[in-house]
């Protein structure tokens, strides 16, 4: 299994803004077999740490509540960088915004948030206590994120120029999707929300994890509760479904065909 490197560009860390933190660990832990625990900082409030297996074991995610009921519950993806304040900077003058600005978060790790050109939400970090995920590439952990996005000409030239990603493209089935590289390694992917996209359907990054078995978590996830937006569907990289959790916050997994590593030769995008 291929862990992702964690340099500059690279996906650093995803978080669960959730408006109910009992009903999200409850599903999480029961889906992906996960285990939580909860780190509290003065001024900061509460932050639950998501681990595969028990609460030593690696991270593989993070999730505080909504601090804005008019927020819609969502999955943040978070990317690494070098120079948190160049980079806000950078995403500004792309035509991007600047949501929450560069913060030390109890020291765990200093992170800003931040929307594209089209609006749509992600996150830049820098490391600190945690050093980002531990562990992706694996089941029950992060294998792969995607954008969607209605302008994916704007989307190659607003992530190039604030990450220097490489987009490459490719046709599945006479769909068109789009790789992000770092040099010659896939971080990620975006597809173009066509008319077969639900007109309310946002552009969004979302995360997509890895399951053994893509029908079996599909099924397993209704009865927890969630919705399923694409029931397990086979597609180029594996067996695919999108969901959204019993909070509302959309994701998505996947039963690859061969082991996803973040290289030139395999990517589990679609």
């Amino acid at each position: 299994m291929h862990e992702m490197p964690k340099g500059p560009g690279w996906l650093h860390w995803v978080d669960l803004a959730s408006p109910d933190a009992a009903t999200s660990k409850s599903f999480y832990c029961e889906l992906f077999g996960w285990s939580v625990y909860t780190l509290t900082a003065p001024g900061y409030g509460d932050y639950n740490i998501f681990t595969l297996d028990d609460v030593h074991g690696p991270e593989v995610a993070g999730m505080q509540m909504l601090t804005d009921d008019s927020q819609p519950p969502s999955w943040t993806c978070y990317f690494r960088v070098d120079d948190l304040q160049g980079t806000v900077d950078t995403i500004v003058s792309q035509g991007g915004q600047e949501l929450v600005p560069p913060t030390d978060w109890a020291g765990l790790a200093d992170m800003a948030l931040c929307a594209d050109s089209q609006g749509v939400d992600f996150g830049i970090a820098k490391p600190g206590l945690i050093k980002g995920l531990g562990a992706t590439n694996q089941p029950s952990a992060v294998c792969w994120v995607e954008l969607a996005a209605r302008d994916v000409s704007e989307g190659r030239r607003f992530y190039t120029e604030v990450f220097g990603w490489r987009a490459t493209d490719r046709d599945y089935s006479g769909s068109v999707y789009t790789t992000w590289k770092v040099d010659d390694w896939s971080i990620g992917g975006m597809a173009l929300m066509d008319d077969a996209w639900p007109s309310q359907y946002p552009a969004q990054w979302t995360p997509c994890f890895w399951v053994t078995d893509c029908d079996a978590t599909a099924a397993r996830a209704t009865e927890l509760g969630a919705a399923v937006g694409v029931p397990p569907t086979d597609i180029q990289p594996g067996r695919f479904s999108k969901l959204t959790d019993p909070t509302g916050a959309p994701f998505a997994v996947i039963t690859p065909v061969r082991t996803p590593g973040p290289d030139q030769r395999s990517d589990p995008g679609r």
